[in-house]
């Protein structure tokens, strides 16, 4: 059976990491000297007592966890820390409805970005912070961030890792997974170091400049201004976002061996990066010519404005600079097809990942050689690695349960009231974990405030799905789970 006493330890502990990281937010909060500084002592001081508890209820436990109590630990914790996450907002008053603020938390800790509040702009600095900071967090996985750090709280740390880490194939840069861990979060340091200070060369402020920063690498979308990185009007800004941006959707570890160990040729060998930027100079080159033909832009702005929203969307950060609801039709599909694929495995991205398109794509390959070779043995290799066909079987379960997630929830959207165009198109944007929606309703300038609750709730279960990468939530849900056997 699953060993709570360990689960409770574990929650406990990543509670008091969770009211370190509020203490950050109560310094901000603190050195602007605004209103939320109450909130974020309260919401602190809270989460440190209920770690307590936690810890209280796990006395004793041994740090060993089995597959079964890896499962309840990634997908308890992250409901957990949306829970305590959502207190600043509810204390502060800046979110007042229950609902609203556990989907602006699930939104921001599962970097999908999308948001119910209509003006950010007049929020105090420590809430626009904590927006940012959630994102940062969840960028590589609130389990993952504790193997780092905390390698000796997590016993079954490999089986933590299987699940949450997104893709089929799960590389390991390192023989010992703690020291991956570390490796991964240095180069995510890294790129959110190097991102703030490319941000603040090109004009913005310290805080614009971190807030950005953590929201771009993290590829989650959230803005401390109302109509994005739009506002501040500077194509360097956009150059800056696609770079950061497109660094961020590469796997980690394919970033290691490029960077730390100086195999830039591994990058151009390797089949998922091939198709990644395959799909964005294609998709890139399409929208480009719509834009100059039918929206008579500047080659320039055609250029930068296509790529942006490109990478945006396959990295599924979310973020906006320009009004798009207003582009061709058909740039929608272009951009809801990247969307639902999605950027790398092993990086801060969503979606299907390119991993899995690269697998679709040779597993189709080969049943065209077998119509014309009925008895050729066709195995699926990618980078030189023959791929078990217990893997092809989770490659298309996975895709069959993403449709049918995506078709039930919109269909409950229409049902719910919402226009047909943003049902579909909000939910591919929440299993993807992209956030802004293609329609005329919700977009970049709009919030998603006027869903109603029952279909957030719905959404925020969508995006955990999405973010967990859908089969570490639904085990839960089978009895064969929870049998003693």
């Amino acid at each position: 059976m699953v060993n709570f006493r360990i689960i409770n330890k574990i929650i406990g502990s990543l509670l008091f990491i969770e009211a370190q990281f509020m203490g950050w937010c109560l310094l901000m909060a603190f050195c602007h000297h605004e209103d939320d500084v109450l909130a974020f002592l309260t919401s602190m001081l809270m989460t440190f007592g209920f770690g307590f508890l936690f810890l209280f209820l796990g006395r004793g436990a041994e740090n060993t966890l089995s597959r079964r109590d890896a499962y309840v630990v990634v997908t308890a914790v992250w409901v957990i820390f949306s829970v305590f996450g959502m207190l600043p907002f509810l204390i502060h008053g800046s979110i007042t409805n229950l609902t609203d603020a556990f989907f602006e938390t699930m939104s921001g800790f599962t970097t999908t970005g999308a948001s119910i509040l209509d003006d950010v702009e007049c929020l105090p600095h420590g809430i626009l912070f904590w927006r940012s900071l959630m994102q940062w967090i969840g960028g590589l996985g609130i389990v993952f961030f504790t193997i780092a750090i905390l390698p000796s709280l997590v016993g079954g740390s490999v089986k933590v890792f299987a699940a949450e880490a997104t893709g089929p194939i799960k590389a390991k840069m390192h023989p010992r997974l703690t020291t991956s861990a570390k490796w991964i979060w240095s180069i995510y340091l890294l790129l959110t170091v190097g991102c703030g200070l490319s941000f603040w060369a090109v004009g913005m402020d310290w805080f614009e400049a971190t807030n950005y920063s953590m929201t771009t690498t993290a590829t989650g979308g959230f803005s401390i201004h109302n109509n994005g990185t739009e506002h501040f009007h500077q194509p360097a800004v956009d150059y800056v976002a696609i770079l950061f941006q497109f660094l961020s959707g590469i796997n980690f570890t394919l970033l290691y061996m490029s960077i730390f160990k100086l195999r830039i040729s591994a990058l151009f060998k390797n089949s998922e990066f091939k198709l990644y930027i395959a799909v964005v100079v294609g998709a890139t080159l399409w929208i480009m010519y719509l834009l100059l033909t039918r929206m008579d832009y500047s080659l320039e702005q055609s250029f930068r404005n296509a790529l942006f929203q490109v990478v945006s969307f396959m990295t599924t950060t979310g973020m906006f600079n320009d009004e798009v609801g207003l582009w061709p039709h058909i740039t929608w599909v272009i951009l809801g097809v990247v969307m639902f694929l999605g950027a790398c495995a092993g990086s801060t991205s969503g979606g299907f990942k390119c991993i899995r398109g690269v697998m679709l794509l040779q597993v189709v390959r080969n049943n065209f050689r077998q119509i014309l070779h009925p008895n050729a043995v066709l195995p699926v290799r990618i980078n030189g690695q023959s791929i078990p066909q217990s893997k092809l079987v989770a490659l298309f379960a996975f895709f069959v349960l993403a449709i049918f997630m995506m078709i039930f929830t919109a269909t409950a959207m229409m049902v719910g009231g919402v226009d047909n165009t943003n049902s579909v198109t909000i939910a591919l944007s929440c299993v993807s974990n992209v956030g802004p929606s293609l329609g005329t309703k919700i977009g970049p300038e709009l919030s998603w405030s006027v869903l109603p609750d029952a279909i957030k709730w719905l959404l925020c279960l969508l995006m955990l799905m999405g973010r967990l990468e859908i089969m570490t939530v639904l085990v839960l849900f089978s009895r064969a789970f929870w049998k003693e056997n």
